[in-house]
């Protein structure tokens, strides 16, 4: 077969892990790190360094490609998969997935994801080695078949050469107002997340956050370009609920009142609340989402925790529990499931937000930009890492390059069209005559 040798070298994600659970419980940062004991399980301290492990596929021309697996920042919160074990999953690579890789017929994306990602004694495998090698397999094919990896993702799921542009969304970190002018003045298509995940960025009753967001507001018309009107984009990690009170009708009054402050602009809030299971998180999202669309509201709302695998985003986008879903990529696993997850929340008319985390690299931001384009998301990640600036020109170029490709071979496929056309007419003349 195509794949003669694996390969894997242990990598690094760019930012950090971070206990979800002890930062909500009310821990104080000193400077860049979190004071106090950590919570959720495997955990040493509060903020972990991000770590990766890279595969890579030797290929019979001896080309290498390669895929990075990870887990997400709030690693083991909201359902999650543990936080990352760099030897545990080199050791489960060696011994379960590289003899599946050696057996497979790599020119063929879906396939091989299905025979390679099958289930170990029952139990799916880890959610990062799914997504990192479905990366590297992804590759594999768009190299043997000399494709870009999104005309790969077009073929396999029956979809046609994309022509449109994926607006991309960027995130602040805990640098806000630097980060949101960087956003801003460069044009920024959606902003600014804003990293609202404690009590003292959200403010009693919401006012720090409800002025954060007027504030983003003035600071795009004071220093935006004319015309100039991105979405914007708060991920509140469940404060709102925790904060007013776990009441859907509590919370759609909150977020009318915000979307209220920013008139004329689209208010997208993130993960306003959690309720503790997926099934409770789709009843009550879905209360609020109707509340919204009744009272015709600026706002949306867009689901992150508890809606972390495919199955969990084809509950949400049927339940119309959500707006707009964001399809964490590295909790969704295989990258083909990601494209699945598009074309599931556009069958129910749901927004697709091919998302991820700031722990991702930056292969596994350019495959996610395929996936993106070939199957025309709403909106995508600018990742990875917390800062503006590399992660916004890693997304923003490689999606500019796959355009660019795109055009030449769409171009090349009407000649060739054209050109048979033409073979064609000139051999029916010939036969009339």
């Amino acid at each position: 077969m195509q794949i003669k040798d694996v390969l894997l070298a242990p990598g690094c994600g760019a930012f950090f892990y971070d206990d979800q659970a002890a930062i909500r419980s009310g821990r104080i940062q000193d400077g860049f790190m979190y004071v106090g004991a950590p919570i959720t399980p495997g955990f040493t301290s509060i903020r972990v360094p991000a770590s990766s492990l890279s595969i890579g596929l030797v290929l019979t021309d001896d080309a290498v490609v390669w895929g990075d697996m990870m887990n997400v920042q709030y690693s083991g919160a909201g359902g999650r998969d543990p936080l990352f074990d760099t030897n545990k999953i080199s050791d489960l690579a060696s011994r379960v997935v590289a003899p599946r890789l050696l057996d497979v017929d790599a020119s063929r994306f879906r396939d091989s994801c299905t025979k390679v990602l099958e289930s170990v004694e029952h139990r799916r495998l880890p959610l990062a080695v799914e997504y990192g090698v479905s990366q590297a397999l992804l590759r594999a094919a768009a190299h043997l078949q000399r494709k870009t990896m999104a005309e790969i993702i077009c073929t396999e799921f029956g979809l046609l050469l994309p022509t449109r542009r994926v607006p991309i969304y960027c995130q602040s970190g805990d640098a806000r107002e630097i980060n949101v002018d960087k956003m801003i003045l460069k044009g920024v298509d959606v902003l600014p997340h804003g990293l609202i995940n404690s009590r003292q960025k959200f403010g009693a009753a919401g006012q720090t956050f409800m002025e954060f967001v007027k504030w983003v507001a003035t600071r795009t018309r004071k220093i935006g370009r004319p015309g100039y009107h991105p979405v914007l984009h708060f991920d509140v990690y469940g404060w709102i609920g925790q904060e007013i009170g776990l009441e859907p009708q509590l919370i759609a009054d909150f977020i009318c009142g915000v979307a209220d402050t920013v008139p004329g602009y689209t208010l997208n809030i993130e993960s306003p609340a959690d309720f503790g299971s997926t099934q409770a998180q789709i009843e009550n999202y879905a209360q609020i989402v109707s509340i919204l669309d009744n009272r015709d509201s600026s706002a949306r709302i867009v689901v992150d925790e508890r809606c972390n695998t495919l199955e969990d985003i084809r509950l949400f986008a049927e339940a119309k529990a959500t707006h707009l879903v964001q399809i964490k990529t590295p909790d969704v696993g295989s990258i083909a499931d990601t494209a699945r997850a598009v074309l599931i929340c556009k069958e129910n008319k749901v927004g697709a937000y091919v998302g991820g985390s700031c722990t991702e690299t930056d292969l596994s931001a350019q495959a996610s930009v395929h996936v993106s384009v070939a199957t025309q998301a709403d909106m995508m990640l600018a990742k990875p890492g917390m800062g503006v600036d590399e992660a916004f020109s890693i997304v923003g170029n490689e999606q500019n390059r796959l355009l660019a490709m795109l055009n030449r071979r769409r171009d090349q496929n009407e000649n060739v069209g054209l050109k048979h056309g033409v073979a064609c007419r000139t051999l029916l003349r010939g036969s009339l005559s």
